[in-house]
């Protein structure tokens, strides 16, 4: 039992479709995963759900308001513990979140696009962004 790791619960939406395209950010290059193309979100706060962590978050990022009563559940992935360095894993949930008001703009550096299904596949991405991409797409 001394081996379970304790996660670290972080959310991400995937926006869209509109046009056929989905919401991506690029993160910051002074950031963890640098230059990297991913879905949008982030930490679970403590005491906060999936949702409102989800609705936060977008906000903070993006000024997006999104509708946390149409996001539906679309995968998760979770990093493997042997490769975190002694810091906590990260369990990745993905909500598809088709409903939301705005336009993206940039709040905490790094870009936003929409992209392809095609394009989202060739992005260079993190790991669990990968994964979480695959399932989207099935």
């Amino acid at each position: 039992m001394a081996n379970i790791p304790t996660y670290l619960p972080v959310v991400a939406a995937a926006i869209g479709p509109q046009e056929g395209r989905w919401l991506m950010h690029r993160r910051p290059e002074d950031k963890a995963h640098g230059g990297l193309w991913e879905f949008p979100g982030g930490k679970i706060e403590a005491g906060e759900g999936a949702r409102a962590a989800l609705v936060r978050e977008i906000a903070e990022e993006c000024g997006l308001e999104v509708d946390p009563a149409q996001m539906v559940e679309a995968g998760f992935a979770a990093q493997d513990p042997a490769q975190c360095d002694g810091g906590r894993p990260i369990l990745l949930l993905l909500f598809r979140c088709p409903a939301w008001t705005g336009e993206a703009t940039s709040r905490e550096g790094g870009q936003w696009r929409w992209c392809t299904r095609g394009e989202i596949e060739g992005l260079a991405m993190p790991p669990l962004d990968r994964v979480l991409a695959a399932q989207l797409f099935v």
